[in-house]
């Protein structure tokens, strides 16, 4: 791997300050042409516990020390991220696959998030509140819950951790991170950062593991930790979930999404072009806010598919690490095959294939665009989480609404228009947790970012979030007069 840095390549788990080895691994593999990156070291159950009783033990000592002191330590570990970017990107790359140009994108977006939050940590104010009678004064402070658990995808796998464990860190929580097994690499290259930045052993642990299923399990069971923080699949949320349930941990889900994009017939044909491509293509089409359903009104259609798929013709599939590749590999096999069959569900059912539609040799399925799509059609209620474009056709504002809300999931949504009036109404109308007017790319750290319906709860992201990672904690005072 050609990074200057050699340091951040590690293979070991990072638990209570320590890099620990396991004699049990597991390979991680550059996805464009499989080939062995590293052995990582396998955490179990025990592991996971060894890293919440680190956690627990740093607790006391990092919720100890003051706002000001914790948002140093942070601030000096978003400029080591800064300083080695390019290699954490590279890094990022060869074990996800995305653009490099695109990872390095990733970098700087995760550790704005650092950044942001190193100033948050010095703002968790409380309040005085007028008491009930002259005897009473009442307070409020605000308290870190304690010990979160975060689990995180491999589609962003340096931006998902920091998104989550900067705001608790600020808020004075300590970390267990479960990251993806298929891209450990950033995770761990970013606990060495970590170390030099100067957080306490135990304040960050990190427990990569082929077994997700029992650290999960763990994480959500042991009643140490207080928190839980998922992004990941609707179905393992549901699964978190309930498990968490028992113990009533506080827990945020970022899960699967279905979003709409929607083109008004007075919208900027072009502006909506290019923000229908930004949102459907980034990163291969496999994020949950990527455009899933494009509804088009009658009267552009033609002309707006027309230029789309002129600019689907023009993407190149490949090697991340090549500067003229837009779209990387897909993950693994079976998203391929997901997505290979939600194409010939739809042109069986009399889809028309626009451009693209085949598979390519390796993780790769041409950029696509498909259209003469209903609801009949497996791709209409699926996230489809590739590069595969899905056209659909409407007449009235009543209708598309209809059919933008016809889903289970609520992430991210999108529309452009020029109506004022009509912007309102379907802004207030969609269901969803984000919504996107004449942009296709919404995704910062000073908004608030997550999902209704089953796309989960909690924000992640501006000043709502460190209040994910903080109890509130009321006080009467009593016999003041």
């Amino acid at each position: 791997m050609r990074i200057e840095d050699k340091s951040l390549l590690k293979t070991e788990a990072y638990i209570d300050g320590k890099w620990v080895s396991k004699e049990s691994t597991f390979a991680v593999s550059n996805p464009f042409d499989g080939t062995l990156i590293a052995q990582i070291s396998d955490c179990n159950q025990e592991d996971t516990e060894k890293a919440i009783e680190a956690a627990h033990k740093a607790f006391k000592v990092w919720n100890g020390f003051t706002a000001n002191k914790r948002s140093k330590i942070l601030q000096a570990w978003n400029t080591l991220i800064l300083e080695n970017a390019n290699d954490l990107a590279h890094i990022l790359t060869v074990e996800q696959g995305k653009p490099l140009a695109e990872a390095l994108g990733e970098i700087k977006y995760g550790a704005s998030y650092i950044e942001w939050f190193a100033e948050e940590a010095k703002r968790v104010y409380g309040d005085v509140i007028p008491g009930q009678s002259t005897k009473n004064r009442i307070t409020v402070i605000k308290q870190p819950v304690g010990i979160v658990g975060a689990i995180t995808p491999w589609n962003f796998p340096s931006a998902m951790i920091t998104r989550k464990i900067a705001p608790a860190l600020a808020a004075g929580c300590t970390v267990v991170v479960k990251p993806s097994e298929y891209t450990p690499l950033s995770a761990l290259a970013l606990a060495v950062l970590a170390d030099r930045a100067g957080f306490p052993p135990g304040v960050i642990n990190i427990v990569p593991t082929m077994d997700a299923a029992s650290v999960g399990q763990t994480l959500t069971s042991h009643p140490k930790v207080k928190k839980i923080s998922f992004t990941g699949s609707t179905r393992v949320g549901k699964l978190i979930l309930k498990q968490s349930a028992d113990q009533v941990k506080k827990v945020t889900l970022e899960l699967g999404g279905n979003a709409p994009f929607i083109v008004f017939a007075d919208a900027d044909i072009d502006a909506a072009v290019e923000g229908c491509f930004a949102s459907k293509f980034r990163n291969g089409g496999q994020t949950c806010v990527c455009t899933n359903r494009i509804f088009l009104h009658e009267s552009i259609h033609d002309a707006f598919l027309e230029k789309f798929a002129l600019k689907v013709e023009s993407i190149k599939t490949g090697n991340g690490l090549d500067t003229d590749v837009h779209i990387g590999p897909m993950i693994n096999e079976g998203a391929i095959e997901k997505d290979l069959q939600l194409i010939n569900d739809a042109t069986q059912k009399g889809a028309k294939i626009i451009t693209g539609g085949d598979r390519k040799e390796g993780l790769f399925i041409e950029p696509t665009v498909i259209c003469d799509l209903d609801s009949n059609m497996d791709i209409y209620s699926s996230e489809i989480f590739g590069p595969i474009a899905a056209i659909y056709k409407f007449n009235s504002e009543a209708e598309v609404i209809q059919k933008a809300n016809d889903t289970n999931y609520g992430l991210a949504s999108y529309f452009y228009g020029r109506d004022y009036a009509l912007i309102w109404r379907v802004a207030e109308a969609l269901e969803y947790g984000m919504v996107g007017i004449n942009t296709g790319v919404m995704s910062t750290v000073t908004a608030p970012f997550g999902g209704v319906k089953e796309s989960g709860f909690g924000r992640e992201g501006s000043k709502y979030g460190i209040d994910e990672y903080l109890n509130i904690k009321y006080m009467c005072w009593g016999g003041v007069e």
